[in-house]
């Protein structure tokens, strides 16, 4: 924890004096007297000099201007209470404190939308998590770059250009509406028509071979698509890095395909490619007829990140219900001897509505994205018609992403309007209203944020435990980072602006006639500011300037 450096610095010299191959590690503490605890020392109870280690600790936090109270406790853990004046200071400039000191390079890879198709709910969580796990990579300074991998080649987009050929529409006339009824029409003829499956295989393999008719058909609708999918996503405050597709690596599977069957590492069996490695079941690699299966692209995809972008880790982001596409991928690069990289399935579960059915439009079929934004736009506005739009467009994003992330991604949510829009409780409404009020109260003070060159004064209760909530960022973000899990940070902010909004409701600022004890208010105060936007940064939210 980088505020308490020199105190864990100091600690870690003893221990590394006594022997003891340990780091300090500091968590925050359960007890209601405490802040912290330290639990290095539980398993060294034993130790021959355990006393004389207990006194040379006991020494160091005695001596140390940012400790309170400490205690050893049954077991030798270290319970510490902070003296919470003297860290005030140390609260400011939060973006450095956070600052890794070993970067890292991530590609992470989210949203995943297909050609011909509208984003729908579904894409919802995969865009909310992606985004904010690469935003909260990239506070804390690592290099990382996202790719929104587009389901933009192969069997479906065969099925559209031979749906479009068979009802002779002008390929230059489609519009996105047009091809959002052509896509389900074409699957399902797909399914029942033996005629045009074979005419969409054929106009598979033509697209494959780079036909130069087909391929020409399927650009156009690749950009119609791409500039429909780029406009939703705007909307929504959503960007990538990169927009590869499956198209971005059709080139490259033959050849790779190739050398892996001469290296003994795939073998046909019944036409199909399958891997050498012994597993139950056998991973399939392409099918019988030989078009490829996601694995497939999934393989090349991961050869042309490592020629084209430096990267030391790879997070997928896709629903729960991949996990086992994605071991079959990680132990498939692994065995294939890929260049070694840490990869890991960032799964989530799925949004449902108020009665835990899966979210539907009212005749049954998937709702658009578009139409979701929408509801929430009209439901945000309807509670207050006087905001502005930007403010209104703001709240609306807030809404479908804070309700979004504030639930672990491992679990389905329900999605309720009326309950994501509410004045208390862990909404993004909520905690807009909190940094708000806090810009209104520093902005009618007529202060900039205020430097803190005064001693500090004691603090009450509220204001303490407001500044410990913002000390205790470190410990919200690293969990969030560990696990790629924004909940935590979604809850902590909410822990801040409630906080906050306890700590303003009892400091009646205006009227403290002390200068040090106002001034240090006022100071809190746009530290939560600062904090509460830093966590915004973190998981997508753009700050409204009213309420």
């Amino acid at each position: 924890m980088n505020l308490l450096k020199t105190v864990t610095d100091d600690l870690n010299i003893i221990l590394e004096k006594n022997g003891i191959d340990e780091v300090i590690d500091i968590r925050i503490s359960n007890l209601d007297n405490y802040d912290y605890q330290i639990n290095n020392l539980v398993k060294y109870q034993n130790h021959p000099d355990v006393e004389s280690i207990k006194d040379a600790i006991s020494n160091s936090l005695t001596s140390s201007v940012l400790v309170d109270v400490f205690e050893f406790a049954q077991n030798l853990f270290i319970n510490i209470q902070i003296n919470a004046e003297s860290i005030i200071k140390n609260l400011e400039n939060a973006k450095n404190n956070i600052l890794k000191d070993n970067k890292e390079s991530v590609i992470i890879d989210y949203g995943g939308p297909n050609i011909g198709k509208p984003l729908h709910v579904g894409h919802l969580r995969p865009l909310n998590i992606g985004r904010s796990i690469y935003l909260t990579n990239k506070i804390i300074g690592n290099n990382i770059k996202s790719d929104i991998h587009l389901g933009d080649w192969g069997m479906p987009v065969a099925q559209i250009i031979t749906y479009c050929e068979l009802e002779g529409l002008d390929f230059d006339e489609l519009t996105i509406d047009m091809l959002e009824e052509i896509y389900p029409n074409a699957s399902k003829k797909y399914n029942v028509d033996d005629d045009f499956k074979r005419n969409s295989q054929e106009t598979n393999k033509k697209l494959s071979s780079g036909e130069k008719e087909i391929y020409s058909k399927w650009k156009k609708i690749s950009k119609l698509t791409l500039m429909s999918l780029k406009e939703t996503l705007l909307t929504l405050d959503h960007d990538f890095d990169y927009w590869w597709g499956e198209s971005s690596v059709n080139d490259l599977i033959p050849d790779m395909l190739q050398n892996l069957e001469s290296e003994g590492k795939i073998e046909k069996d019944g036409g199909a490619f399958i891997s050498s490695q012994i597993t139950d079941p056998r991973i399939l690699i392409t099918k019988s007829d030989g078009s490829y299966l996601y694995i497939t692209t999934d393989l090349a995809t991961a050869l042309l990140r490592n020629k084209e972008i430096p990267h030391e880790k790879v997070l997928y982001v896709t629903d729960n219900r991949q996990k086992l596409h994605f071991e079959q991928l990680f132990e498939s690069l692994l065995f294939f001897n890929f260049p070694l990289k840490k990869y890991a399935h960032v799964g989530f579960g799925t949004i449902n509505d108020p009665n835990g059915n899966p979210l539907k439009t009212r005749d049954g079929g998937n709702l658009k994205l578009v139409d979701l934004y929408q509801q929430a736009f009209n439901y945000v506005q309807n509670i207050n018609n006087t905001l502005s739009e930007s403010d209104l467009h703001c709240l609306t994003n807030t809404v479908l992403t804070y309700s979004d992330l504030i639930t672990n991604r491992k679990t389905d949510y329900k999605f309720d309007l009326e309950k994501f829009t509410s004045v208390s409780g862990k909404t993004g409404i909520y905690i807009q209203y909190a940094q708000v009020r806090a810009n209104k109260l520093i902005k009618n003070l007529s202060e900039n944020k205020p430097s803190l060159e005064i001693t500090p004064t004691p603090l009450g209760t509220l204001d303490r435990n407001l500044v410990m909530a913002l000390a205790n960022i470190e410990f919200h973000l690293e969990l969030s980072l560990k696990n790629n899990e924004p909940h935590h940070l979604a809850n902590y902010l909410y822990d801040i602006s409630s906080t906050f909004n306890a700590f303003y409701q009892d400091s009646n600022i205006k009227k403290i006639e002390d200068a040090d004890e106002r001034n240090q208010k006022i100071f809190i105060t746009a530290l939560f500011i600062e904090y509460s936007h830093l966590v915004m940064s973190c998981l997508g939210i753009k700050p409204v300037e009213e309420m």
